[in-house]
């Protein structure tokens, strides 16, 4: 049963159901109400900041007195695709390894432009297994359950020093899943699930009211043993 459904179900006055129009009202627009509003702020950011930054010659109100909707947009992305081009010139690798080693010999800085870079590379490579698979662990002790989110698995010093293959295992906090905390775990230990990480985070940001419906999770059937013909 959806949310919606849920506002009109039993018997009830006509208060009840005006009550239930209206959060029912609240359930269908808010979330396209907002998104509509912070795809236009990120819209008019990215806008504002170009006109600060590109010459006047160069903006379209210098040429009409209406502005062009969407022009931040596409100058940023050419920006990007110049600079990932440039990049991989030889004199564009010259730079990059130039500009990496003063950001990693500048004090406080280096410290943060570090733990950025290494969580960009993490994300956008293509290699990565981040947040691909949605477990449940036993935490924080034996018979209490939670859900986690395998960010890879374990290499040096603390896979070293474990005696099983260990997984990173990130266990986001409710209802914020931003924060949370990094637990290494062995893989044993771990209960891998058939929802997706959005039904996973979900359910986290839901504080357990929004349940994925096991009805259209497809779960893979056990194989069964092949059974020895008798000689």
């Amino acid at each position: 049963m959806t949310p919606i459904e849920s506002q009109f179900e039993g018997k009830i006055g006509f208060g009840g159901r005006l009550r239930g129009y209206f959060f029912a009202g609240i359930l269908v627009t808010a979330p396209i109400a907002i998104t509509i509003y912070l795809t236009y702020i990120f819209f008019n950011f990215i806008d504002t900041t170009v006109k600060k930054i590109l010459p006047l010659d160069l903006l379209p109100t210098h040429y009409q007195p209406y502005a062009l909707p969407g022009f931040g947009i596409l100058s940023a992305i050419v920006f990007f695709i110049l600079v990932g081009w440039f990049a991989r010139n030889v004199l564009g690798r010259l730079l990059l390894r130039l500009s990496d080693y003063v950001m990693h010999r500048m004090p406080i800085i280096s410290k943060l432009y570090a733990a950025v870079k290494q969580i960009i590379e993490t994300i956008m490579a293509s290699q990565s297994q981040a947040f691909r698979d949605v477990v449940l662990l036993e935490y924080p002790r034996k018979g209490c359950w939670a859900v986690g989110f395998v960010t890879g698995t374990t290499h040096g010093e603390v896979q070293d020093i474990t005696s099983e293959e260990t997984a990173n295992v990130f266990v986001p906090t409710t209802p914020n899943p931003t924060s949370g905390f990094l637990l290494f775990v062995p893989k044993s230990e771990l209960k891998y699930l058939n929802m997706t990480v959005e039904e996973g985070v979900k359910l986290v940001v839901s504080a357990g009211i929004i349940t994925p419906d096991s009805e259209h999770i497809k779960v893979p059937k056990p194989k069964k043993a092949a059974h020895k013909k008798d000689a």
